[in-house]
């Protein structure tokens, strides 16, 4: 997908602020609304853009433990099954298929340490196909961005 330097500044604003008006991007770039709303029609269906999305602070809601865990299978066949275990269990917020030493790397948000320790317990562990897991504690987030464009 080419895109050139209006299109980059309509990205740009849009990562900055989801809820920029068109009509204020419009105006910064010095092209028309409807010429906005056009490139980001194109951009969506080249699938450049992926969603519109509201981040919500998990620590306002009382999730104060972000973990990873990397989740070991006894075999590749059960892959399809955990995932779609994993999807039920609402603190899972992220699931990667990878290389390496684990299958999975699943980033769950949790209340606590012993809610974490209910999860893995109750909730990963228990998921037939699982063969043993690896628990990391993020102690803090240093960067949080969008892909540079």
């Amino acid at each position: 997908m080419k895109i050139d330097g209006i299109d980059k500044k309509i990205i740009r604003s849009l990562v900055k602020d989801a809820r920029t008006p068109i009509l204020s991007i419009a105006r910064d770039i010095g092209i028309s609304g409807a010429a906005i709303h056009q490139r980001l029609r194109k951009l969506e269906k080249s699938d450049l853009i992926d969603g519109y999305y509201m981040k919500i602070n998990s620590k306002s809601l009382g999730y104060t433990t972000t973990a990873f865990v990397g989740i070991h299978l006894e075999t590749s066949s059960v892959l399809s099954s955990v995932i779609k275990r994993l999807k039920e269990v609402l603190e899972v917020v992220e699931c990667h298929y990878t290389t390496g030493n684990y299958s999975l790397l699943v980033k769950v948000f949790c209340k606590d340490d012993l809610s974490l320790m209910k999860l893995l317990d109750e909730k990963i562990k228990v998921i037939k196909g699982v063969k043993k897991f690896e628990t990391f504690v993020s102690l803090n987030q240093q960067i949080d961005r969008q892909l540079h464009v």
